[in-house]
């Protein structure tokens, strides 16, 4: 194992005279899978290349961007695994003070529009290179067409035009940036590499015009259309490269990358980490997310879920890919000898746990459906839910010597469980009996099922299913263990009503005080979004109410949870299905969810 070099002396003791591509990221340096710059960089290390990386470089001198030199090839930008402005600001756009990826964890190390800057920062002391500059991750893939940005309350062009980049990668990239690397060595063409988009001065004839920054910007039915023709062009078997002005020239999105093999994911995944942060990094402090992931594990990307407030679909994309049981054992086998491993793993999963080896053989042959979506209205009857492989999974990893418990920390859709007739109960006793610790964490995010369909998520009804086979087992089992709740405040199309029933539902229904409730927060390139700016359901082209006062949101956060609420007050009323639970607020502290979902 080893870490990427991040100093000019590492470099040296690695007996190289220069670099093939370095590295710069919004994150601190942690080597692991869950760090998308590092585990762009160990492929490209494992395929041939020199990679070096400099993490939160100081944006205000030369010392940071020029300490690895020049690279050969290109450079590699992310404002990491969080959309910097997300990172930066609450939902009420409220400077955050903590950061869980900077060591000390002050929010002190990542500038607002970090992609942006990090580019201006190179540009500005690489003034004659002709090295080209790449901008990936999250903040790159959700802003790589016209968006709106809330921070600014407007729409954005595309970042690769704002940050004056030179290539803009998104989605998963280890495919894309792996030929975008021997394709730049070898002096090959690169503009049609999938997975990129770029500036033109013409459009691609074999391509989809979409309407124009300008069209978009001066009426919203133009960006409606817009998205919805993006939205349509993510899948990577059905998908068009698309066309975009931006005053006089063009943007130029190619395809997305193809779905990845597992066996590729597996030789991903199988990759040596060290599992900790960079030394050069961690004599500055400690880095709270490296408690998250340190001993975690990924076993699938993507998720069919589509909640329309989630970005995934858009970056990890809607088909799910599997590793193998084979390299998910053999990582929890080599975590097991970690000297420092105490025994507990504390997430195996993805965006979504339960998706693992579960996916519409339809929708691998010929792609997403475009007209109707996997889980909603209902539960496709293609897809044909069945938890069986995670079942067995789960029992393999338990088995391995030296694993005490392991959590599921990643989401769970209950809707899955209940539309498995065979195995859904199984698979819902597995984990009650075996990787629960006092409390299990689901999503509902609202329980009115007006809410619901604008979120793209089934009614209330599931819920209510759930909690009563969930309470059920528990007494089977004779376990004491609760269901928590992550509840979403002001959505487009919520009002104070629908948060008073919301309320009344969990007191008189789930017979608790719900104490994880975030404010919707307008992140670039989803659904949600969308209706946010437009105030205009998309779906039917109807105007929708939204709450666009910060006020007024935390009016409806406090309808659920009041300013004066206190967690050791509530316990003392007898709440007994929510008295183990200290809850925080899940939209000031969501960094490690973040993290886990996003990769890239």
């Amino acid at each position: 194992m080893m870490f990427l070099p991040t100093t000019s002396e590492e470099i040296k003791k690695l007996g190289w005279d220069s670099l093939d591509v370095i590295l710069i990221s919004g994150d601190t340096y942690i080597d692991s899978s869950y760090n998308g710059s590092a585990l762009i960089g160990k492929w490209l290390l494992k395929n041939g290349f020199k990679v070096g990386i400099i993490a939160q470089p100081d944006i205000n001198s030369p010392v940071d961007i020029t300490r690895l030199g020049e690279p050969k090839l290109f450079w590699a930008v992310s404002a990491g695994c969080v959309d910097s402005m997300v990172a930066n600001y609450t939902a009420t756009k409220k400077r955050r003070h903590k950061d869980d990826f900077t060591p000390g964890g002050e929010n002190t190390k990542r500038p607002d529009r970090a992609s942006i800057v990090y580019t201006g920062l190179i540009r500005r002391f690489f003034k004659n290179s002709k090295t080209p500059i790449v901008l990936g991750g999250i903040e790159a893939s959700l802003r790589r067409i016209v968006h709106y940005d809330y921070w600014s309350n407007q729409l954005r062009r595309s970042l690769i035009f704002d940050a004056k980049a030179d290539l803009l990668s998104y989605g998963m990239g280890e495919k894309s940036m792996l030929e975008l690397a021997q394709k730049i060595r070898n002096g090959e063409d690169i503009k049609n590499i999938r997975g990129f988009a770029y500036i033109s001065k013409e459009p691609r004839e074999e391509y989809i015009t979409v309407p124009s920054f300008e069209e978009c910007r001066d009426d919203k039915y133009k960006f409606i259309e817009m998205f919805n023709t993006f939205y349509k062009n993510c899948d990577p078997i059905t998908a068009k490269g698309l066309n975009q002005k931006h005053g006089d020239r063009w943007l130029i999105q190619n395809p997305p990358s193809e779905n990845f093999s597992s066996e590729l994911l597996d030789e991903i995944y199988g990759m040596d980490f060290e599992r900790d942060v960079h030394p050069y990094y961690k004599k500055d402090g400690v880095v709270r997310a490296l408690d998250t992931i340190k001993y975690s594990l990924t076993t699938h990307r993507g998720c069919y879920g589509e909640c329309n407030f989630c970005a995934i679909a858009i970056h990890q994309g809607r088909t799910v890919t599997s590793r193998s049981e084979e390299s998910i054992v053999e990582e929890i086998t080599n975590i097991t000898k970690d000297k420092k491993f105490k025994g507990n793993i504390s997430d195996v999963g993805g965006p979504t746990a339960n998706m693992y080896q579960m996916e519409c053989t339809k929708k691998l042959n010929h792609g997403a459906c475009s007209e109707k979506r996997c889980l909603y209205p209902q539960t496709c009857p293609a897809l044909k839910p069945n938890h069986k492989r995670q079942i067995d999974l789960l029992k393999k990893l338990r088995s391995v010597q030296g694993i005490k418990k392991i959590f599921i920390a990643s989401g769970i859709r209950y809707d899955l469980i209940l539309d498995d007739p065979n195995y859904g109960d199984k698979y819902l006793e597995e984990i009650v009996a075996h990787h629960v610790s006092g409390q299990m964490k689901i999503a509902p995010e609202h329980t009115e099922d007006k809410v619901l369909s604008l979120m793209g998520k089934q009614g209330k009804d599931y819920l209510k299913e759930f909690k009563n086979r969930f309470y059920k087992l528990n007494k089977k089992l004779d376990k004491k263990q609760f269901l928590t709740y992550y509840l979403i405040a002001a959505h487009p199309g919520c009002n104070e009503k629908d948060m008073m029933d919301l309320k009344i539902f969990a007191s008189e229904e789930l017979k608790i005080s719900p104490e994880q409730v975030q404010i919707f927060t307008p992140t670039p390139s989803t659904y949600s979004t969308l209706m946010y700016y437009t105030e205009i359901n998309p779906f039917t082209n109807k105007k929708l109410f939204v709450e666009k006062d910060n006020g007024k949101k935390e009016k409806q956060k406090n309808i659920i949870i009041p300013k004066d609420y206190s967690p050791s007050k509530n316990s003392k009323k007898g709440n007994s299905q929510n008295k183990s639970f200290s809850g925080n607020n899940k939209n000031n502290n969501s960094s490690n969810k973040k993290f886990k979902k996003s990769f890239k």
